[in-house]
């Protein structure tokens, strides 16, 4: 095995240990950076509910009341072969 060899071999050792580091480093980031997430919707979530558990219940809320539409003789729309000819006779480009 010839140095430059051995270099060649050594350069991808490093490169594959380099990158194995690097992938647990991040790991490490995105770990820390999921528990603060965590820790802070939790925290938040405390926050609400002692709020709520504090203020006075709100009443139910009532259902509104509608009132029934009167019944009013429906206008017939034009057949189609009318309404286009009413267009075509008005200037419009069908």
């Amino acid at each position: 095995m010839t140095q430059e060899d051995r270099n060649r071999a050594d350069a991808r050792f490093n490169k594959a240990t380099r990158a194995a580091n690097d992938a647990r480093s991040g790991k490490t980031e995105r770990d820390a950076a999921l528990k603060a997430v965590t820790d802070n919707m939790a925290k938040l979530k405390a926050l609400r509910l002692a709020r709520e558990a504090a203020e006075p219940p709100r009443p139910a809320a009532t259902p509104k009341k509608t009132r029934a539409k009167p019944n009013k003789p429906e206008e017939k729309s034009p057949a189609l072969a009318d309404w286009l000819a009413n267009q075509q006779s008005g200037g419009r480009r069908v």
